[in-house]
């Protein structure tokens, strides 16, 4: 069943544009929820949050956690969550555990990344009644090494038809991370549904992009990120005026004590 949510996503489509961003925590997703369409549970946590090089480790009850947390401050906005590698090998193994993500969450979506034929392992949770977001171009957790998609005409070609797979299977979006300017104009204007770009140029119906990254807090800078403030360094100013506070004295404070 497509919620109320999915609806209003769908119907921004040539429209409005929809703004996404991640979110691993309640703190983060109520801040998110006043200003963003989507919020996306990304499997990139594994690289923020627990400082690993890729995101293949994370796994399916820690991407649930983050979700569940996530999903306390969020009222308005849809709430999509990466399906962690190796979660969604085969349609079943897919359905049992997308079926447990949203039950333990109650998030509105999962996300699977393209490989193979994983058209059909939407198609299979669709039908079950799990709405499903798609994610072509470049897939972190089946490619190694990272380079744009789209280039040639011949990559071209092959990104379209994987997007309509995608849609025929009733995906209800699709994320397009680092794709050329013209191929990720292309498929959205060749998809009924919405695309959101990551990397992928003004042409997508809506962008993503990790909050940490454009907080200055992650140190991953590559070209398709703006990084809007430096969290890092008022967090360093801050933890070095506490530590001054407290080797004078100054801190606490008879205010700050019972």
């Amino acid at each position: 069943m497509i919620k109320l949510k999915i609806k209003n996503i769908l119907k921004k489509k040539n429209k409005k544009l929809i703004i996404s961003l991640t979110a691993y925590s309640k703190t983060i997703s109520e801040i998110l929820d006043k200003y963003c369409d989507l919020i996306l549970v990304g499997d990139s946590l594994a690289n923020v949050l627990y400082g690993l090089k890729n995101t293949h480790a994370i796994d399916l009850k820690t991407m649930t956690n983050h979700a569940r947390s996530v999903m306390l401050g969020v009222k308005k906005s849809t709430c999509v969550v990466d399906m962690p590698k190796g979660t969604y090998n085969t349609k079943n193994q897919a359905l049992r555990n997308a079926k447990y993500i949203i039950s333990k969450s109650n998030c509105d979506a999962v996300k699977i990344e393209n490989y193979k034929n994983n058209s059909l392992i939407i198609k299979h949770l669709v039908k079950s009644g799990i709405n499903v977001m798609g994610h072509i171009g470049y897939t972190p957790q089946f490619k190694e090494k990272f380079k744009p998609s789209g280039l040639s005409k011949l990559e071209q070609d092959k990104l379209l038809r994987e997007a309509i797979k995608i849609q025929t299977a009733g995906a209800f979006s699709i994320v397009l991370e680092c794709v050329e300017t013209k191929t990720s104009k292309l498929i959205t204007k060749t998809l009924k549904i919405p695309t959101i770009g990551i990397g992928s140029s003004v042409n997508c119906d809506g962008q993503i992009l990790v909050t940490d990254d454009i907080l200055g807090l992650s140190g991953f800078y590559p070209k398709f990120v703006k990084k809007y403030t430096n969290l890092k360094k008022i967090i360093e100013k801050v933890t070095k005026e506490y530590r001054s506070d407290v080797i004078k004295k100054k801190f606490p404070r008879k205010k700050n004590s019972y």
